[in-house]
Protein backbone atom coordinates (compact mmCIF):
# COMPACT_ATOMS: atom_id res chain seq x y z
CA UNK A 1 0.00 0.00 0.00
CA UNK A 2 2.70 2.36 0.49
CA UNK A 3 4.21 1.38 -2.97
CA UNK A 4 0.87 2.80 -4.22
CA UNK A 5 0.77 5.75 -1.75
CA UNK A 6 4.14 6.77 -3.61
CA UNK A 7 2.79 5.78 -6.89
CA UNK A 8 -0.42 8.68 -6.24
CA UNK A 9 2.53 11.62 -5.42
CA UNK A 10 4.34 10.48 -8.27
CA UNK A 11 1.26 10.80 -10.68
CA UNK A 12 0.44 14.15 -9.73
CA UNK A 13 3.90 14.91 -10.02
CA UNK A 14 4.25 14.12 -13.56
CA UNK A 15 0.74 16.05 -14.34
CA UNK A 16 2.84 18.80 -14.64
CA UNK A 17 5.71 17.78 -16.74
CA UNK A 18 4.17 15.14 -19.55
CA UNK A 19 6.58 13.42 -21.52
CA UNK A 20 6.46 11.36 -24.92
CA UNK A 21 5.35 8.03 -23.01
CA UNK A 22 2.58 9.92 -20.99
CA UNK A 23 -0.89 8.72 -21.07
CA UNK A 24 -3.32 10.83 -20.69
CA UNK A 25 -7.20 9.96 -18.29
CA UNK A 26 -9.01 13.28 -18.72
CA UNK A 27 -10.97 12.82 -14.95
CA UNK A 28 -13.92 15.48 -15.20
CA UNK A 29 -16.17 15.71 -11.74
CA UNK A 30 -17.96 18.58 -10.68
CA UNK A 31 -15.91 19.75 -8.39
CA UNK A 32 -17.73 22.51 -8.05
CA UNK A 33 -21.43 22.86 -7.67
CA UNK A 34 -23.85 20.98 -6.10
CA UNK A 35 -22.23 17.69 -5.87
CA UNK A 36 -18.55 19.17 -4.66
CA UNK A 37 -18.25 17.27 -1.27
CA UNK A 38 -18.56 14.04 -2.81
CA UNK A 39 -16.40 14.55 -5.82
CA UNK A 40 -12.84 14.40 -4.19
CA UNK A 41 -13.87 10.84 -3.01
CA UNK A 42 -14.94 10.24 -6.85
CA UNK A 43 -11.39 11.69 -8.43
CA UNK A 44 -9.37 9.74 -5.63
CA UNK A 45 -11.12 6.28 -6.36
CA UNK A 46 -10.03 6.88 -10.19
CA UNK A 47 -6.35 8.00 -9.23
CA UNK A 48 -6.23 5.38 -7.04
CA UNK A 49 -6.92 3.09 -9.97
CA UNK A 50 -4.21 5.09 -11.94
CA UNK A 51 -1.58 4.94 -9.38
CA UNK A 52 -2.03 1.15 -8.73
CA UNK A 53 -1.23 0.52 -12.91
CA UNK A 54 1.70 3.17 -12.34
CA UNK A 55 3.19 1.04 -9.94
CA UNK A 56 3.21 -1.63 -11.87
CA UNK A 57 4.99 -0.46 -14.93
CA UNK A 58 3.90 -2.64 -17.65
CA UNK A 59 0.70 -0.91 -19.21
CA UNK A 60 1.24 -1.25 -22.86
CA UNK A 61 4.28 -2.65 -23.01
CA UNK A 62 5.99 -0.70 -20.13
CA UNK A 63 7.42 2.68 -19.92
CA UNK A 64 4.02 4.36 -20.12
CA UNK A 65 2.59 6.29 -17.30
CA UNK A 66 -1.01 6.93 -17.15
CA UNK A 67 -1.41 10.53 -15.89
CA UNK A 68 -4.68 12.36 -14.89
CA UNK A 69 -5.95 15.66 -15.49
CA UNK A 70 -8.76 16.94 -13.29
CA UNK A 71 -11.48 18.99 -15.13
CA UNK A 72 -14.53 20.71 -13.98
CA UNK A 73 -18.10 19.22 -14.93
CA UNK A 74 -20.02 22.11 -12.35
CA UNK A 75 -22.29 18.72 -12.60
CA UNK A 76 -24.91 21.57 -14.21
CA UNK A 77 -23.77 23.86 -16.59
CA UNK A 78 -23.61 22.00 -19.80
CA UNK A 79 -21.67 25.10 -21.47
CA UNK A 80 -18.92 24.76 -18.81
CA UNK A 81 -19.15 21.14 -18.70
CA UNK A 82 -18.86 21.10 -22.34
CA UNK A 83 -15.75 23.87 -22.82
CA UNK A 84 -13.91 21.75 -19.81
CA UNK A 85 -13.90 18.48 -21.79
CA UNK A 86 -13.45 20.63 -24.93
CA UNK A 87 -9.98 21.73 -23.45
CA UNK A 88 -9.49 17.69 -21.65
CA UNK A 89 -9.44 16.64 -25.64
CA UNK A 90 -7.68 19.07 -27.61
CA UNK A 91 -5.73 20.91 -25.23
CA UNK A 92 -4.61 18.66 -22.96
CA UNK A 93 -4.61 15.17 -25.36
CA UNK A 94 -6.29 13.19 -23.10
CA UNK A 95 -7.22 9.32 -24.21
CA UNK A 96 -9.98 9.28 -22.44
CA UNK A 97 -12.75 10.53 -19.72
CA UNK A 98 -13.38 9.23 -16.66
CA UNK A 99 -16.75 10.66 -15.70
CA UNK A 100 -18.81 13.12 -16.10
CA UNK A 101 -20.99 13.09 -13.32
CA UNK A 102 -24.14 14.74 -13.36
CA UNK A 103 -26.65 13.44 -16.09
CA UNK A 104 -27.08 16.39 -18.30
CA UNK A 105 -23.06 17.42 -18.26
CA UNK A 106 -22.30 14.09 -19.57
CA UNK A 107 -24.95 14.22 -22.01
CA UNK A 108 -23.90 17.50 -23.26
CA UNK A 109 -20.23 15.85 -23.86
CA UNK A 110 -20.99 13.21 -25.36
CA UNK A 111 -22.93 14.82 -27.81
CA UNK A 112 -20.56 17.78 -28.14
CA UNK A 113 -17.07 16.57 -27.46
CA UNK A 114 -16.74 12.75 -27.28
CA UNK A 115 -18.53 11.66 -30.09
CA UNK A 116 -17.05 14.71 -33.06
CA UNK A 117 -13.60 13.34 -31.50
CA UNK A 118 -14.14 9.76 -31.13
CA UNK A 119 -13.05 9.81 -27.93
CA UNK A 120 -14.15 6.91 -25.53
CA UNK A 121 -16.05 7.93 -21.66
CA UNK A 122 -16.53 5.79 -19.05
CA UNK A 123 -19.53 7.43 -15.90
CA UNK A 124 -18.98 6.49 -12.56
CA UNK A 125 -22.22 8.21 -11.77
CA UNK A 126 -24.25 9.72 -14.69
CA UNK A 127 -27.65 7.79 -13.72
CA UNK A 128 -30.61 9.11 -16.09
CA UNK A 129 -32.62 6.12 -17.76
CA UNK A 130 -32.50 8.79 -21.00
CA UNK A 131 -28.50 7.76 -21.25
CA UNK A 132 -29.18 4.02 -21.89
CA UNK A 133 -30.07 5.40 -25.32
CA UNK A 134 -28.95 8.24 -26.31
CA UNK A 135 -26.61 7.92 -29.19
CA UNK A 136 -22.92 7.33 -28.52
CA UNK A 137 -21.23 5.35 -31.56
CA UNK A 138 -20.04 2.71 -28.84
CA UNK A 139 -17.93 5.15 -26.91
CA UNK A 140 -19.88 5.38 -23.57
CA UNK A 141 -20.21 3.22 -20.71
CA UNK A 142 -21.10 3.86 -16.96
CA UNK A 143 -20.18 1.83 -13.97
CA UNK A 144 -23.06 3.18 -11.90
CA UNK A 145 -27.09 1.74 -13.11
CA UNK A 146 -29.71 3.27 -14.50
CA UNK A 147 -31.86 5.26 -12.58
CA UNK A 148 -34.98 3.06 -14.10
CA UNK A 149 -33.08 0.46 -11.20
CA UNK A 150 -33.01 2.89 -8.45
CA UNK A 151 -36.52 3.88 -8.71
CA UNK A 152 -37.31 0.09 -8.44
CA UNK A 153 -34.86 -0.19 -5.65
CA UNK A 154 -36.68 3.18 -3.26
CA UNK A 155 -39.88 1.78 -3.85
CA UNK A 156 -38.93 -1.15 -2.54
CA UNK A 157 -37.51 0.30 0.49
CA UNK A 158 -40.52 2.53 0.89
CA UNK A 159 -42.88 -0.72 0.71
CA UNK A 160 -40.58 -2.90 3.51
CA UNK A 161 -40.95 -0.05 5.71
CA UNK A 162 -44.87 0.05 4.96
CA UNK A 163 -45.15 3.70 3.25
CA UNK A 164 -47.61 3.65 0.95
CA UNK A 165 -48.39 8.10 0.56
CA UNK A 166 -45.11 10.42 -0.22
CA UNK A 167 -44.36 13.81 -1.62
CA UNK A 168 -42.06 13.78 -4.50
CA UNK A 169 -39.56 16.88 -5.24
CA UNK A 170 -37.10 16.64 -7.69
CA UNK A 171 -34.13 18.86 -9.11
CA UNK A 172 -35.22 19.83 -12.58
CA UNK A 173 -32.93 18.34 -15.04
CA UNK A 174 -31.82 15.05 -16.61
CA UNK A 175 -31.38 13.71 -13.25
CA UNK A 176 -33.69 14.55 -11.62
CA UNK A 177 -36.93 14.26 -13.87
CA UNK A 178 -35.30 10.92 -15.14
CA UNK A 179 -35.55 9.49 -11.69
CA UNK A 180 -38.98 10.77 -10.58
CA UNK A 181 -40.56 9.61 -13.32
CA UNK A 182 -39.01 6.11 -12.80
CA UNK A 183 -39.58 6.13 -9.02
CA UNK A 184 -43.04 7.31 -10.35
CA UNK A 185 -43.86 4.41 -12.53
CA UNK A 186 -42.89 1.66 -10.08
CA UNK A 187 -44.39 3.27 -7.34
CA UNK A 188 -47.64 3.18 -8.51
CA UNK A 189 -47.24 -0.25 -9.96
CA UNK A 190 -46.50 -0.94 -6.54
CA UNK A 191 -49.45 0.76 -5.33
CA UNK A 192 -48.34 3.45 -3.94
CA UNK A 193 -49.21 7.37 -3.93
CA UNK A 194 -47.62 10.48 -4.74
CA UNK A 195 -49.51 13.16 -3.39
CA UNK A 196 -47.35 15.53 -5.22
CA UNK A 197 -44.59 15.70 -7.63
CA UNK A 198 -43.03 19.19 -7.90
CA UNK A 199 -39.87 20.21 -9.51
CA UNK A 200 -36.90 23.05 -7.95
CA UNK A 201 -34.51 24.88 -9.05
CA UNK A 202 -31.16 24.38 -7.68
CA UNK A 203 -29.32 27.93 -6.21
CA UNK A 204 -32.05 29.56 -4.51
CA UNK A 205 -32.02 31.02 -1.57
CA UNK A 206 -35.28 30.06 -0.16
CA UNK A 207 -37.11 27.33 -0.81
CA UNK A 208 -40.49 28.21 1.73
CA UNK A 209 -43.15 28.33 -1.43
CA UNK A 210 -42.08 24.97 -2.72
CA UNK A 211 -41.90 23.23 0.88
CA UNK A 212 -45.60 24.97 1.21
CA UNK A 213 -46.86 23.29 -1.53
CA UNK A 214 -45.67 19.58 -0.65
CA UNK A 215 -46.56 20.21 3.26
CA UNK A 216 -50.13 21.36 1.26
CA UNK A 217 -50.25 17.65 -0.44
CA UNK A 218 -49.48 15.89 2.31
CA UNK A 219 -47.37 12.51 2.35
CA UNK A 220 -45.93 10.19 4.83
CA UNK A 221 -42.69 11.38 4.38
CA UNK A 222 -40.79 13.88 1.37
CA UNK A 223 -38.99 11.64 -1.20
CA UNK A 224 -36.18 14.70 -2.30
CA UNK A 225 -34.68 13.92 -5.50
CA UNK A 226 -32.14 16.51 -6.12
CA UNK A 227 -28.09 17.63 -4.58
CA UNK A 228 -26.94 17.25 -1.50
CA UNK A 229 -24.87 20.44 -1.80
CA UNK A 230 -27.62 22.70 -3.65
CA UNK A 231 -31.53 22.93 -4.03
CA UNK A 232 -32.29 19.16 -2.02
CA UNK A 233 -30.73 20.29 1.01
CA UNK A 234 -32.66 23.79 1.10
CA UNK A 235 -35.55 21.88 0.52
CA UNK A 236 -35.06 19.82 3.75
CA UNK A 237 -33.78 22.72 5.83
CA UNK A 238 -36.70 24.51 4.98
CA UNK A 239 -39.30 21.54 5.46
CA UNK A 240 -37.50 20.70 9.00
CA UNK A 241 -37.55 24.80 9.82
CA UNK A 242 -41.36 24.75 8.87
CA UNK A 243 -42.52 21.25 10.49
CA UNK A 244 -43.54 20.67 7.07
CA UNK A 245 -42.00 16.99 7.21
CA UNK A 246 -39.35 15.30 9.48
CA UNK A 247 -38.41 12.44 7.47
CA UNK A 248 -36.48 11.86 4.12
CA UNK A 249 -35.91 9.88 1.49
CA UNK A 250 -32.74 10.04 -0.26
CA UNK A 251 -31.47 8.81 -3.56
CA UNK A 252 -28.12 8.62 -4.42
CA UNK A 253 -27.52 11.97 -5.08
CA UNK A 254 -28.86 13.29 -1.77
CA UNK A 255 -26.32 10.95 -0.06
CA UNK A 256 -23.24 12.63 1.15
CA UNK A 257 -21.22 13.53 4.83
CA UNK A 258 -21.52 16.99 4.79
CA UNK A 259 -25.22 16.95 4.44
CA UNK A 260 -25.61 14.97 7.65
CA UNK A 261 -23.31 17.71 9.49
CA UNK A 262 -24.76 20.34 7.63
CA UNK A 263 -28.40 19.23 8.55
CA UNK A 264 -27.99 17.70 12.19
CA UNK A 265 -30.56 15.60 14.23
CA UNK A 266 -32.89 16.68 12.19
CA UNK A 267 -31.81 13.99 9.55
CA UNK A 268 -32.40 11.62 12.09
CA UNK A 269 -34.65 8.26 10.69
CA UNK A 270 -34.29 9.78 7.36
CA UNK A 271 -33.21 7.14 4.90
CA UNK A 272 -32.15 6.21 1.16
CA UNK A 273 -30.25 4.08 -1.33
CA UNK A 274 -27.59 4.73 -3.69
CA UNK A 275 -25.18 2.25 -5.48
CA UNK A 276 -23.07 -0.10 -3.32
CA UNK A 277 -22.45 -3.63 -2.89
CA UNK A 278 -21.02 -5.93 0.18
CA UNK A 279 -18.94 -7.70 -2.31
CA UNK A 280 -15.55 -8.60 -1.35
CA UNK A 281 -14.31 -6.62 -4.12
CA UNK A 282 -15.87 -3.57 -2.32
CA UNK A 283 -14.31 -4.56 1.05
CA UNK A 284 -10.97 -4.39 -0.34
CA UNK A 285 -11.60 -0.89 -2.33
CA UNK A 286 -12.67 0.38 1.15
CA UNK A 287 -9.41 -0.91 3.25
CA UNK A 288 -7.00 0.58 0.00
CA UNK A 289 -8.99 3.67 0.32
CA UNK A 290 -8.48 4.13 4.05
CA UNK A 291 -5.10 3.56 3.33
CA UNK A 292 -4.77 6.62 0.83
CA UNK A 293 -6.49 8.98 2.54
CA UNK A 294 -10.29 8.56 1.51
CA UNK A 295 -13.70 7.27 2.15
CA UNK A 296 -14.36 4.87 0.38
CA UNK A 297 -18.07 4.22 1.03
CA UNK A 298 -18.41 7.65 -0.19
CA UNK A 299 -21.04 7.69 -3.33
CA UNK A 300 -20.02 6.93 -6.22
CA UNK A 301 -15.86 6.19 -4.96
CA UNK A 302 -15.82 2.98 -6.09
CA UNK A 303 -17.82 3.16 -9.25
CA UNK A 304 -14.86 5.61 -10.45
CA UNK A 305 -11.89 2.94 -9.44
CA UNK A 306 -13.64 0.51 -11.37
CA UNK A 307 -14.29 3.02 -14.35
CA UNK A 308 -10.54 4.15 -14.57
CA UNK A 309 -9.28 0.31 -14.15
CA UNK A 310 -11.67 -0.71 -16.96
CA UNK A 311 -9.98 1.96 -19.04
CA UNK A 312 -6.70 0.87 -18.58
CA UNK A 313 -7.04 -2.40 -19.10
CA UNK A 314 -8.93 -2.25 -22.14
CA UNK A 315 -6.27 -0.20 -23.79
CA UNK A 316 -4.11 -3.08 -22.78
CA UNK A 317 -6.23 -5.94 -24.27
CA UNK A 318 -6.74 -3.46 -27.24
CA UNK A 319 -3.07 -2.40 -27.31
CA UNK A 320 -3.88 1.23 -27.98
CA UNK A 321 -4.25 4.06 -25.94
CA UNK A 322 -7.12 5.11 -29.02
CA UNK A 323 -10.92 5.05 -28.34
CA UNK A 324 -11.84 2.89 -31.51
CA UNK A 325 -9.10 0.28 -30.58
CA UNK A 326 -9.83 -0.05 -27.02
CA UNK A 327 -13.97 0.97 -26.32
CA UNK A 328 -14.55 -2.29 -27.93
CA UNK A 329 -12.79 -4.32 -25.47
CA UNK A 330 -14.62 -2.81 -22.23
CA UNK A 331 -17.77 -5.32 -21.96
CA UNK A 332 -15.44 -8.56 -22.61
CA UNK A 333 -13.43 -7.49 -19.73
CA UNK A 334 -16.53 -6.23 -17.17
CA UNK A 335 -18.24 -9.49 -17.47
CA UNK A 336 -17.72 -13.35 -17.53
CA UNK A 337 -15.99 -15.77 -18.36
CA UNK A 338 -12.71 -15.16 -17.14
CA UNK A 339 -10.51 -14.83 -14.26
CA UNK A 340 -11.87 -12.43 -11.65
CA UNK A 341 -10.01 -9.55 -10.51
CA UNK A 342 -10.36 -7.46 -7.69
CA UNK A 343 -9.26 -4.11 -6.32
CA UNK A 344 -5.39 -4.23 -5.72
CA UNK A 345 -5.14 -6.41 -8.53
CA UNK A 346 -4.55 -4.14 -11.63
CA UNK A 347 -1.25 -5.19 -11.81
CA UNK A 348 -2.70 -9.16 -12.33
CA UNK A 349 -4.72 -7.98 -15.05
CA UNK A 350 -2.49 -6.53 -17.39
CA UNK A 351 -0.57 -9.63 -16.86
CA UNK A 352 -3.05 -11.80 -17.88
CA UNK A 353 -4.06 -9.91 -20.51
CA UNK A 354 -0.70 -9.82 -22.41
CA UNK A 355 -0.63 -13.90 -21.60
CA UNK A 356 -3.89 -13.79 -23.30
CA UNK A 357 -6.35 -14.93 -20.56
CA UNK A 358 -9.71 -13.96 -20.33
CA UNK A 359 -10.75 -11.90 -17.59
CA UNK A 360 -13.78 -11.07 -15.52
CA UNK A 361 -12.83 -7.50 -13.51
CA UNK A 362 -14.94 -7.63 -10.52
CA UNK A 363 -13.97 -5.04 -8.98
CA UNK A 364 -14.88 -2.62 -6.16
CA UNK A 365 -18.71 -2.66 -7.47
CA UNK A 366 -19.31 -6.00 -8.73
CA UNK A 367 -18.82 -4.63 -11.87
CA UNK A 368 -21.42 -6.04 -14.52
CA UNK A 369 -22.41 -4.46 -18.07
CA UNK A 370 -25.37 -5.09 -19.74
CA UNK A 371 -27.04 -3.63 -22.43
CA UNK A 372 -25.55 -0.71 -23.26
CA UNK A 373 -22.57 -0.92 -21.32
CA UNK A 374 -24.05 -0.07 -18.07
CA UNK A 375 -24.20 -1.50 -14.51
CA UNK A 376 -26.87 -4.02 -13.22
CA UNK A 377 -27.39 -2.42 -10.29
CA UNK A 378 -26.39 -2.91 -6.79
CA UNK A 379 -27.65 -0.52 -3.68
CA UNK A 380 -26.64 0.26 -0.15
CA UNK A 381 -29.81 1.00 1.69
CA UNK A 382 -29.01 3.39 4.24
CA UNK A 383 -30.80 5.25 7.55
CA UNK A 384 -29.19 8.41 9.48
CA UNK A 385 -29.16 8.25 12.67
CA UNK A 386 -26.87 10.58 15.35
CA UNK A 387 -25.09 12.01 12.58
CA UNK A 388 -23.95 8.72 11.17
CA UNK A 389 -24.87 7.24 7.41
CA UNK A 390 -25.67 3.47 8.89
CA UNK A 391 -25.83 0.62 6.23
CA UNK A 392 -28.87 -0.99 6.29
CA UNK A 393 -28.70 -3.71 4.19
CA UNK A 394 -27.51 -4.06 0.28
CA UNK A 395 -30.15 -4.68 -2.25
Amino acid sequence: MKKLLLATAATALFAGAASAEDVKMGIILGFTGPLESITPSMAAGAELAIAEVNAAGTLLGGGNTVVPVRADSTCIDAAAATAAAERLVTSDGVAAIMGADCSGVTGAILANVAMPNGVAMISPSATSPGLSTAEDNGLFFRTAPSDARQGVVMTDVLMDRGIKTVALTYTNNDYGKGLADAFAAAFAEAGGTITISAPHEDGKADYSAEVAALASAGGEVLVVAGYTDQGGKGIIQASLDTGAFDTFVLPDGMVGQQLVDDIGAGLNGSFGQYPGTDSAGAEMFQGMATAAGFDGTSAFAPESYDAAALIMMAMEAAGSTKSADWAPKVMDLANAPGEQIFPGELAKALELIKAGTDIDYVGATAVELIGAGESAGNYREIEIQDGVINTVRFR
